[in-house]
């Protein structure tokens, strides 16, 4: 085979291939956020070469000025966005779960550095997003954010999704659900903390003399921890559902950001 004798045609097909893995990979949950660089161009080329025999595109739908080439890479951005968004969403709820989490068992002024952002985050949060990410990564999810970017390739040509108004819809109505999901996540601990509180109400009304403080604090984080792991199980029975869900909720979101003719 003569390396210096390469198709023009077929180097334009992998140019296309590596746009679309490049970018969807580099902006996914996991892939983009977690591996370092050096691992993740390794990945990147790995990936581009298995695919690329497979499933690439044809050379004649790369654009044929810079123009166009910016305005496909933009569709390659939404695409990966809108591939990221519904796993972004769980986590965001995780988040929110564990932030109320943490103001209710009154750790408000105890945080711990993200190394990923570099931000402060509340102790339950950082626990309760890294338990989720192990328990998305054991049941196989990263596999599922594979088996979508291919399938990407069937459904949507180089640059070709949009931010139509039916994705949007849909997008935000996964927000709504976001919020709903966090409060129903850090809702045992709620309750339970609420009885705590509401109990402890009750000895300061009938035995005034006690400390309530001294002796509330360390209660209610007891409690906390106790009812967390039922939070535990709640979180694995909801990544379960959500793995088993994203693969079609992913194509649907394909199909409604490819614009009718």
């Amino acid at each position: 085979m003569d390396l210096f004798n390469f198709d023009p045609k077929m180097i334009l097909s992998f140019y296309l291939t590596l746009f679309r893995i490049s970018v969807v990979l580099f902006i996914m949950p996991f892939f983009g956020d977690t591996l370092p660089n050096v691992l993740k161009g390794a990945l990147l080329l790995v990936l581009t070469l298995a695919v690329w025999p497979k499933l690439s595109f044809p050379a004649h739908t790369f654009p044929a000025n810079p123009m166009n080439i910016a305005v496909m890479f933009a569709g390659e951005v939404v695409l990966g966005l809108t591939l990221g968004c519904i796993v972004r969403m769980i986590i965001a709820a995780v988040q929110i779960g564990g932030a109320i989490i943490n103001f209710q068992m009154g750790f408000s002024m105890v945080n711990s550095i993200d190394p990923l952002t570099g931000q402060q985050e509340p102790m339950t949060t950082q626990f309760i997003y890294m338990c989720t990410m192990l328990t998305f990564l054991s049941f196989n999810g990263h596999l599922h954010l594979i088996n979508a970017l291919g399938a990407s390739f069937e459904l949507v040509p180089p640059g070709g999704l949009f931010l139509t108004p039916e994705l949007m819809t849909t997008v935000m109505e996964f927000s709504r659900q976001m919020f709903i999901l966090g409060v129903r996540i850090a809702a045992p601990v709620i309750m339970a903390l609420f009885l705590v509180d509401l109990a402890l109400a009750l000895i300061s009304r009938t035995a005034p003399q006690m400390n309530i403080l001294v002796m509330g604090f360390p209660l209610k984080i007891a409690v906390g921890f106790l009812f967390m792991s039922y939070v535990m199980e709640m979180m694995g029975d909801y990544i379960t559902n959500f793995i088993s869900a994203m693969d079609d909720v992913m194509l649907h979101l394909m199909k409604l950001g490819i614009p009718h003719t």
